[in-house]
């Protein structure tokens, strides 16, 4: 599986359309979607999944995105979280999409439509659907492109929200190596608060190049992330391989008084950009200055989201790269 900063055929994304993951704040979604799709086009091709281009087609022109760069493919989701139902791209001479199942982290019930995307873009591009008969979201990992791979033990071997159960690490590490060319897994503990996936590695530790990897930390004592992120660090920094660099949180976002998945480490790599959540936060200059560092060839653009983190989600859940092997 290629590294995220690999260079792109497309984005895919899956246009927004379930209220209830915003509730009272979907208005504003569709718009910020549109200006994430503004910045996405100016470098690569986006890969729209949704039932209503026209009106999809009218938000666009509106915000200013470069419609020519825009492909629509009709299909019904469930949800817009794309990174974690949407197919996962190998190369191993040839291209293929490795498919793993998608049953709404095991927590929700409406995730038939989501489950049937990557099949449907294996026909769509004409490449071949190979089968691992497990179940994995696409923000449970994180590759380096050269045989490492980041995951927590939180949402991969624990007993609630149990992605396979019965199944063990050891198989686990062997199926990441056999359908993802990853040798080595790097286990972190915990995941943060406010987090319903369990877990997900892409809200608290991400590859920036083969060798470095970029962590999230929270200074203050009193806070349920401080110490599963710092337990985290110290697992990262225990390793002779790996330079380890660290990313504030934001202050504690709440909606209706639930706490939310805020993290600045849900960027998302593009050709030449990346994507960085923002949140209105006295933190969002410190992380934009330490992506800004971490990737001096590309443009560090912050996007607003605090109506986003309401769905659970932010920049790096909504998108799926497309690597560019020569396919579509």
């Amino acid at each position: 599986m290629p590294a995220e900063w690999e260079p792109h055929e497309a984005t895919w994304i899956a246009w927004p359309r379930e209220k209830l993951d915003w509730p009272g704040k979907f208005a504003p979604i569709p718009w910020l979607y549109g200006e994430i799709v503004r910045h996405l086009a100016r470098v690569e091709r986006v890969r729209i999944l949704t039932e209503e281009e026209s009106r999809v087609r009218g938000i666009l022109k509106k915000c200013g995105a470069n419609l020519s760069a825009v492909e629509f493919f009709r299909c019904a989701t469930n949800r817009s979280w794309t990174r974690d139902y949407g197919p996962l791209f190998v190369r191993n001479g040839a291209p293929a999409i490795v498919h793993w199942r998608f049953n709404g982290w095991a927590k929700y019930a409406n995730y038939q439509c989501d489950a049937a995307v990557p099949a449907r873009i294996a026909r769509h591009l004409n490449i071949p659907l190979v089968e691992t008969g497990l179940v994995l979201e696409g923000g449970a990992i994180d590759v380096n492109g050269a045989g490492k791979l980041l995951a927590t033990e939180e949402c991969l071997l624990s007993d609630v929200q149990a992605r396979n159960p019965g199944v063990s690490r050891r198989q686990l590490e062997r199926a990441f190596q056999k359908y993802l060319g990853a040798n080595e897994v790097i286990w972190l503990g915990r995941g943060i608060a406010g987090d319903d996936t369990h877990g997900h590695i892409d809200d608290l530790a991400r590859f920036t190049s083969t060798s470095t990897v970029v962590t999230a930390i929270e200074r203050d004592k009193s806070d349920p992330n401080y110490e599963p992120l710092r337990e985290n660090l110290a697992r990262l920094k225990s390793r002779t391989d790996l330079r380890v660099v660290t990313l504030p949180m934001p202050e504690p976002v709440y909606f209706n008084g639930q706490r939310l998945p805020a993290s600045y480490a849900n960027f998302y790599i593009a050709n030449g950009i990346v994507l960085a959540p923002v949140f209105g936060d006295k933190n969002d200059r410190a992380a934009l200055n330490i992506l800004s560092r971490l990737f001096p060839d590309r443009e560090v653009i912050g996007i607003y989201c605090r109506d986003l983190v309401l769905g659970l989600g932010t920049l790096h859940c909504m998108t799926q790269q497309q690597p560019a092997y020569g396919i579509g």
